[in-house]
């Protein structure tokens, strides 16, 4: 239908944005001059496309376009052994990008401040009285954790589900703390960690700084870490323990399915190798109901969880966590060395406002955000990026992986678009090789804006500007 190709090419252009409200069947009649029978027709079409969604008595709306905007990039290849990590420098350079307030943020996987319930949290901390606060400020909270937050964190982990009682969980900074904490916990130094490829750039900046090596196993877009590609290296490599994301993963997005999570897990336990898996991004979800977590399949203690609130609630909270399974108290010797216990401020406070019953509610809103944004941020990467680009399609999370034709050097890109004042996060980073230098993580977290569409265009011309140089 001419009307319904005409509708869709002007959302794929960004005319009308995900989430946006369409105008009326009555408008489009109006200025068409098609009948109404007509126009309703056309957007039951758009329906079917899966481009728009009714809501009654509201109209219709632009619905997140997450699939089928670009083919997908290519799966990750497999390493044939263990390599040392050297990614300090260039780690530091995107960090101090990052902070940069004149810097466009694509690059940091930031939720913008907006979408936070900031306004909420300072309602939590005016409650507190001058002599309770007094009180947690003059003493060291306990190693392992407030014991309401760890209530309310075992509360929230029964969704997941996972069983862990407040007994069994450890409070931390941040998620990045959980991982570090855990990894000291069952490996040391000269000892290979599995990661998947590409993988978390801080993950192998700890791999580097413990002198570990990482062993990269390839991963999918869509399905998740290779199983095979696993079994093949743990058959020949002494495989310590193993650093994996199963739900929304970071930098690629994917989402592993119940069945392949239950076989990697069964898979890891069988060979006696622990895993750390990070669920940062699991309560981040577009689908009806959150995924499970790695966790989950557990039956042996052999998963080590880590997450936190930092997408969710507050990064500046700094409150993370870690169910670590059998390895329990071999992370609380940690945790008890390095940094003895974290704020108490912090951790009542969030505590307070779990307790408040507030914070799901403000996830459904913050989910359908990051859905939109994501959604956007696909589309104009395929409106101003070279033909032969590929990007994922994520159902979660906050980043979209991206790449380019063979030639572009991301790294270069990445160089001169701190010039034009747009920050992204190079693929070569995200590896210990250079499997990814045509590749890059655009972050999501920021609402559209035309500063961020104009920021992905500036990337385009830049990479159009470094394909004619090569």
């Amino acid at each position: 239908m001419e009307l319904a190709d005409s509708l869709e090419s002007r959302i794929r252009q960004g005319s009308y944005r995900s989430g946006e409200k369409l105008p009326s069947i009555r408008q489009l009649h109006g200025h068409t001059g098609l009948s109404i029978s007509t126009v309703y027709q056309a957007f039951i079409e758009l329906e079917t496309r899966g481009l728009v969604q009714a809501r009654p008595k509201s109209g219709y709306f632009v619905r997140p376009l997450l699939t089928g905007i670009l083919p997908l990039p290519a799966p990750g290849k497999p390493a044939s052994h263990p390599n040392p990590v050297t990614v300090g420098n260039l780690a530091l350079a995107l960090l101090d990008a990052m902070g940069d307030p004149e810097m466009l943020q694509l690059g940091g996987a930031l939720v913008a401040p907006e979408l936070l319930p900031a306004r909420d949290l300072a309602g939590v901390l005016k409650s507190i009285p001058l002599r309770s606060m007094g009180n947690m400020l003059a003493a060291y909270e306990n190693a392992q954790g407030n014991l309401e937050l760890r209530r309310q964190i075992a509360r929230r982990m029964l969704a997941a589900p996972l069983p862990s009682g407040p007994a069994e969980i450890v409070v931390t900074h941040g998620c990045m703390e959980a991982v570090a904490l855990c990894l000291k916990a069952v490996a040391g130094s000269g000892d290979t960690i599995m990661v998947e490829s590409p993988t978390f750039p801080w993950f192998l900046q700890v791999i580097e700084d413990l002198k570990m090596y990482a062993l990269e196993v390839p991963t999918d877009c869509q399905t998740g870490i290779h199983l095979k590609a696993v079994a093949r290296a743990l058959e020949l490599h002494p495989v310590r323990a193993a650093v994996f994301m199963a739900n929304f993963q970071n930098p690629s997005g994917y989402l592993m399915s119940d069945a392949r999570k239950a076989q990697l897990v069964d898979l890891m336990s069988r060979h006696g190798v622990p895993v750390i898996e990070d669920d940062i991004y699991g309560d981040l979800h577009f689908g009806a109901t959150r995924p499970r977590p790695l966790k989950a399949f557990d039956t042996k203690g052999e998963v080590l969880y880590c997450a936190s609130f930092s997408k969710t609630m507050a990064p500046g909270l700094r409150v993370g966590w870690t169910a670590p399974g059998r390895y329990l108290e071999a992370v609380r010797r940690v945790k008890l060395n390095q940094s003895i216990a974290c704020p108490s401020l912090n951790q009542y406070q969030a505590a307070r406002y779990l307790g408040s019953g507030r914070f799901d509610r403000h996830l459904r809103k913050l989910r359908r955000a990051l859905q939109n944004q994501i959604a956007n941020t696909a589309l104009a990467v395929a409106r101003y990026f070279p033909a032969g680009t590929k990007i994922s399609a994520p159902q979660g999370g906050i980043t979209l992986w991206v790449q380019l034709p063979s030639g572009v050097d991301s790294l270069e890109l990445f160089r001169q678009a701190l010039d034009r004042k747009v920050a992204i996060l190079p693929g070569v980073i995200c590896s210990t090789g250079s499997a990814y230098r045509n590749c890059l993580r655009v972050s999501c977290g920021l609402p559209w804006s035309s500063r961020i569409e104009d920021g992905i265009q500036t990337l385009g011309e830049i990479i159009r500007k470094i394909s004619s140089s090569t």
